[in-house]
């Protein structure tokens, strides 16, 4: 095994992160941070109150008339200086994920973490160019223009499958626009929410800006989607839970970002590259154990190229190591709990009245035997209509089904409630085009699947949600537009009162 974080001591002072300090929680009730490669408990903390959260919004809305009044160039300043930081504890934030999460460590250090600073220096640079439209003339003797100005403090929720890189999502467009933030992160990865956040403090932003509290969704994440001192709530996770989410909201009338399931299709036409699609379809199905909700969950194959694929994905799955996330040869760790873990497996053994599990299926032993691992899963043989094919695994497991003709792919891609993510692998221009224009989804790749840029929108339709995150859309959505109008002559106000009440003194 390798080394590990110790967050007993980073975060000794307690996971509740108000007004710039550390302190415990008030609700009496503890929770351990399990380490799913070993089961064994590695921090435990005092969960969040609802009167956590109300503390944790009142520092936000003090904060929030200095952190608007900051200057673009300001914001953006203090946000370069947080990359720096950030990128001095590059080790040890990969390290806390790693440990939290069961990712392999290559994968925290290649792509968690660098895309965490990568998306703070885009933010950093974004916060300077934050415009309106200019003045003009659209009346007779008025001159209008557009503010685009902060909203002011945003309630945010983040998931448990990229902690980091969705506390940064949530966190920068926010108050890279000017407002104050509070961040529930899942209680299961509070870890490396807490370090960006003192990164932040230690970068020079101001306390009260940022604010993480750690509680259970029923506590302390429905009380601060329903605060009525939150303006805006941003919510990342599963859609049953984005419903609900919605429903808090709407009662406060609160400005609402969803980013929801997936269930992502991965579209290979016949006149693919076999081998560049058997080996993206196993990267896509199996990054972060699969716990990624654009990840690859059905592979739609056109006949003639079917059983090629099933036999080459196969025997690329097998190929796959399964272990240790701090081991350097790992490819694959442990799903973030044993109690998902089962989860996942219960889809598979259900699966397997009507269909075939073409390899794994199953939790490893030996030496792994107490970690929440799953081997790499294949299935052949699943009904369209199946529950394997139309519900959110969130694990390690793709489904392959034939089509025919070019019309019924597309089809049976755009055949569930999802529309997050999706991919077509084709060397013909027309064929790919055509995918992307009729496949629904917020992202459609072509001959590759998962790469994200820091410039480009995430974001989904359908059942997985609306509002985007990342690139200058994200931006915009983290701010209110304001018309204001001037009179340009002495007159003007007189006749509006003249047209209103004739010609009364």
């Amino acid at each position: 095994m390798g080394n590990r974080f110790q967050a007993t001591d980073r975060f000794a002072d307690g996971a509740q992160y108000i007004g710039g300090r550390l302190r415990p929680g008030t609700s009496g009730r503890e929770h351990s941070v399990t380490d799913p490669a070993t089961g064994g408990s590695v921090y435990t903390y005092a969960l969040a109150s609802t009167a956590d959260v109300d503390e944790a919004v009142a520092a936000a809305g003090a904060a929030f008339p200095v952190w608007a009044g900051a200057t673009p160039g300001e914001r953006s300043d203090a946000l370069h200086r947080l990359a720096g930081v950030l990128t001095e504890w590059a080790e040890d934030l990969a390290a806390a994920e790693s440990l939290q999460c069961g990712k392999p460590l290559r994968l925290t250090t290649g792509f968690d973490v660098p895309g965490t600073i990568d998306n703070t220096v885009f933010f950093a640079g974004a916060a300077r160019h934050l415009q309106g439209q200019s003045a003009a003339e659209y009346s007779a003797d008025h001159t209008s223009y557009v503010r685009r100005e902060p909203i002011g403090v945003v309630g945010s929720i983040a998931p448990w499958n990229y902690p980091l890189q969705m506390a940064a999502w949530k966190i920068l467009p926010a108050i890279a626009a000017g407002n104050t933030i509070v961040l529930k992160p899942s209680e299961l990865t509070p870890l490396t929410s807490l370090m960006f956040a003192q990164a932040a403090k230690e970068a020079g932003i101001p306390d009260g800006v940022i604010n993480i509290v750690n509680g259970t969704g029923r506590t302390a994440g429905e009380h601060l989607v329903g605060h009525p001192g939150v303006a805006m709530t941003s919510f990342t996770g599963s859609t049953p839970v984005g419903r609900r989410v919605a429903e808090i909201a709407t009662a406060t009338v609160k400005r609402l970002h969803l980013e929801l399931g997936g269930k992502a299709p991965f579209l290979v036409f016949d006149d693919a590259d076999l081998e560049a699609a058997a080996r993206g379809a196993v990267a896509a199905s199996l990054i972060n154990s699969g716990q990624d909700c654009t990840a690859a969950t059905r592979a739609y194959v056109q006949r003639p190229l079917f059983d090629a694929f099933v036999a080459r994905v196969a025997a690329l799955m097998e190929t796959v190591r399964v272990g240790d996330p701090f081991a350097p040869d790992t490819d694959l760790g442990p799903l973030v709990s044993h109690r998902h873990r089962d989860a996942v497996a219960g889809f598979v053994e259900r699966a397997r009245a009507s269909a075939t599990v073409v390899t794994g299926g199953e939790a490893p032993g030996g030496e792994l035997e107490n970690g929440a691992y799953y081997r790499p899963t294949l299935i052949t043989g699943a009904a369209q209509d199946s529950e394997v094919v139309q519900s959110e695994i969130f694990g390690p497991v793709l489904v392959a089904l034939p089509f025919d003709t070019d019309d019924e792919g597309i089809r049976l891609a755009n055949d569930t409630p999802y529309g997050l993510a999706a991919s077509a692998w084709s060397r013909d221009v027309y064929r790919a085009n055509r995918a992307t224009r009729e496949i629904q989804a917020g992202c459609v790749w072509i001959n590759d699947h998962i790469p994200i840029i820091s410039e480009m929108p995430h974001g989904g339709a359908k059942a997985s949600g609306y509002g985007k995150d990342m690139s200058a859309y994200s931006f915009e959505e983290y701010t209110q537009v304001k018309h204001v109008m001037f009179d340009n002559t002495a007159v003007a106000a007189k006749d509006w009162h003249r047209t209103i009440f004739g010609d009364r003194p």
